[in-house]
């Protein structure tokens, strides 16, 4: 009876405060602030409303602390042997599809949206093909040099990807008319997810001190600020330029990265 209780007070509190709920509203909230500022010229705040969060952020929120507990984050109360690949990919992705079924006017060119999806799911799923596990820390600490092609080809791919699966692009919503949108807080949600899950799987695992979490959000901190890098240049370059990228070159790109991973898996046997 103890260890069950001891057992729901530790997943309680990584559900609820880390790498849970409370680390990604403050990490989130610091991402989407400096995306906002960066992507609409100001800060833009407004006082808080009190209106209950709507289906699409509850849901998003839901899904976002599942993904945090699977993160190999310092001092993250639930054990390593616990945490799954295919839970954190699945429930990430599940995140870009609910958002879709909810929200389907105010989302601009669905199919280009799951396109990269199924991009972003290569990308995570690749570098597990080899080491054979889906614990993400195994993988971020595979440090086989035959591997590193793999593991730079796919986090390349990474990157390339959430920028749109945030909807971070310059492609307008054809049911949206605000000249000034509102706060994303379902986005907001998802930044701590996304950058952990790229901290996680291909950088080895921080150790449990201070020094592992300074090194752990500095990894994280520096995706968020290249993501929020590649959003503004997307932004610059314009909607039309956005369509071919990912159509023309991050498709074809992510077939490369496939070609790559079948090939090192046949030559490591």
């Amino acid at each position: 009876m103890t260890q069950v209780l001891s057992a729901l007070a530790t997943h309680s509190l990584a559900l609820v405060v880390y790498p849970g709920l409370l680390t990604i509203l403050v990490f989130g909230l610091a991402a989407e602030s400096v995306w906002r500022r960066v992507s609409l010229g100001g800060w833009y705040l407004r006082a808080p409303t009190r209106e209950r969060p709507s289906a699409v952020v509850a849901t998003v929120a839901l899904f976002a602390v599942l993904v945090a507990v699977q993160l190999a984050a310092p001092f993250n109360p639930v054990p390593s042997a616990e945490r799954n690949l295919i839970v954190a990919a699945t429930v990430l992705a599940f995140t870009v599809w609910a958002e879709l079924a909810l929200t389907v006017d105010f989302v601009p060119d669905p199919g280009l949206l799951l396109l990269v999806q199924f991009c972003w799911l290569l990308a995570v799923l690749g570098p597990a093909v080899q080491p054979e596990s889906l614990r993400p820390q195994v993988l971020g600490n595979v440090l086989v040099p035959s591997l590193l092609p793999v593991k730079v080809a796919s986090g390349i791919l990474y990157l390339l990807c959430v920028p749109a699966l945030m909807r971070m692009w310059p492609l307008a919503p054809p049911a949206d008319r605000r000249s000034r949108p509102r706060f994303d807080t379902a986005r907001a949600l998802c930044w701590f997810p996304y950058c952990g899950l790229f901290a996680t799987l291909f950088f080895p695992p921080s150790a449990d001190d201070a020094l592992g979490v300074l090194r752990f959000f500095g990894i994280t901190l520096a995706v968020a600020a290249a993501l929020i890098v590649a959003g503004a240049a997307m932004l610059r370059r314009g909607p039309d330029a956005v369509r071919g990228l990912y159509r023309r070159a991050v498709a074809p790109y992510a077939a490369a990265v496939l070609f790559v991973v079948v090939i090192t898996s046949v030559l490591m046997r």
